[in-house]
């Protein structure tokens, strides 16, 4: 994979940074500005080398025109408080203002275009579309960087055709993303400890499929574990279930076992009256499930559990909560694996999305993992084992 390296002297050029600053807002306020600081080390590498920057990024899914409350303001706001430098925010991606803003742009200075996702080939089917797009935005620069990693299993204008039409380099977070990643999953040491959560089972089929011939162990929780219990044959209550996927999980458990994989399943439940911070809970064995009762988080001493098969691993990936741990009285579990990853000697990676979030909001030291995915659907495809448009379009 092409590193910034291989771009050469960059003093004087203009380089356009594919960034990922989809960031949870409330309102204008960025509640979670993870995105933004792990930008910030490949736009500095290029300022460092002389270069003007042009960062380009999506918010939501604003539907192919401009809606204001999709702007990148909050994120072009922060980005100038952590580079401790302007940040000019164009009014649009391709249209006057941005051009206009290029145009100004000189060394050691960062513009930002408006929201890639306000024009609709963006993430267009069609080739040409996107293709068209591409090349306004290749127009206003001399080198492409991509370094949003959370949009590389995406084959759209910003991520992959732009790469076709510019000289093109991976920046420094996706490097180490795709570095951390295979190293935990192409030839990982052992013993190798996969834990999944989620709401769904659908959303990791994929994922389930191609750990069964890697990992040794994996461990179970979330809103999916209701669907293995229910496999195994035991009531759920009103538990969340995918009754569609009982015949493929109940697939997966015999082919567990006959590849000597141990997949470990939560011994008790926290179950709750209903889906509320507030709700009447307690904690019943997990083949005991009461009706009425839905799970919202595995038990405390599946907790137990889980951490000491997490203790003795020497590669451990996580992706997917235990429970609802936006609810302090569901957290427990989420918890438990945190605090085990970080007490653990082993090379621990946390994959993104929601498991990232609980890292924050739960207050553990980020510094406590090797490695906290940007990215949860880019980091779940290369755990399926599928080829990345966005990485692949970087290839030497």
């Amino acid at each position: 994979m092409k590193t910034i390296n291989s771009l050469g002297d960059l003093t004087g050029k203009k380089v356009l940074v594919r960034s990922d600053l989809n960031v949870p807002l409330d309102g204008t306020t960025i509640t979670d500005d993870g995105r933004v600081r792990a930008s910030v080390p490949t736009i500095q590498k290029l300022l460092d080398a002389g270069a003007a920057v042009i960062v380009m990024a999506h918010l939501g899914r604003p539907g192919g025109e401009p809606k204001p409350e999709y702007s990148l303001a909050p994120a072009a706001a922060r980005l100038s408080e952590l580079l401790g430098q302007p940040v000019t925010l164009a009014d649009d991606l391709v249209g006057e203002s941005a051009a206009a803003t290029v145009a100004a742009l000189e060394s050691g200075q960062v513009a930002m275009l408006e929201n890639v996702r306000y024009d609709a080939r963006e993430t267009s089917k069609v080739d040409a579309e996107r293709e068209e797009l591409a090349a306004e935005l290749a127009a206003f620069g001399d080198a492409f960087v991509s370094d949003g990693f959370g949009v590389v299993h995406r084959k759209q204008a910003s991520v992959y055709d732009i790469a076709t039409q510019l000289p093109a380099a991976a920046g420094t977070l996706v490097q180490n993303e795709v570095e951390s990643l295979s190293r935990a999953t192409t030839n990982p040491e052992r013993p190798y400890a996969v834990v999944l959560g989620g709401s769904k089972v659908s959303d990791k089929l994929g994922v389930i499929a191609n750990l069964l011939g890697k990992a040794d162990r994996l461990l179970i929780g979330g809103g999916m574990v209701f669907t293995f219990l229910a496999a195994k044959g035991h009531a759920v209550g009103n538990s969340l279930l995918e009754e569609d996927q009982i015949e493929a999980v109940k697939g997966y458990l015999a082919t567990a076992e006959a590849n000597g994989v141990e997949i470990v399943l939560p011994e008790d439940i926290e179950v709750a009256s209903a889906f509320a911070a507030d709700a009447e809970h307690k904690t019943v064995p997990a083949d005991q499930i009461p009706e009425g009762w839905m799970g919202l988080d595995i038990g405390p001493v599946a907790a137990k559990a889980f951490a000491a098969k997490i203790a003795d691993a020497k590669t451990i990936v996580w992706n997917g909560p235990m429970g609802v741990f936006e609810f302090d009285a569901f957290a427990g579990g989420t918890k438990a694996v945190a605090q085990a990853m970080i007490d653990s000697d082993g090379f621990s990676v946390v994959g993104g999305g929601d498991s990232a979030a609980a890292v924050r909001r739960l207050g553990f030291d980020e510094a406590g993992f090797s490695h906290i995915s940007t990215g949860g659907g880019a980091s779940l495809e290369l755990l399926e084992g599928k080829v990345l448009p966005g990485l692949a379009v970087l290839e030497d």
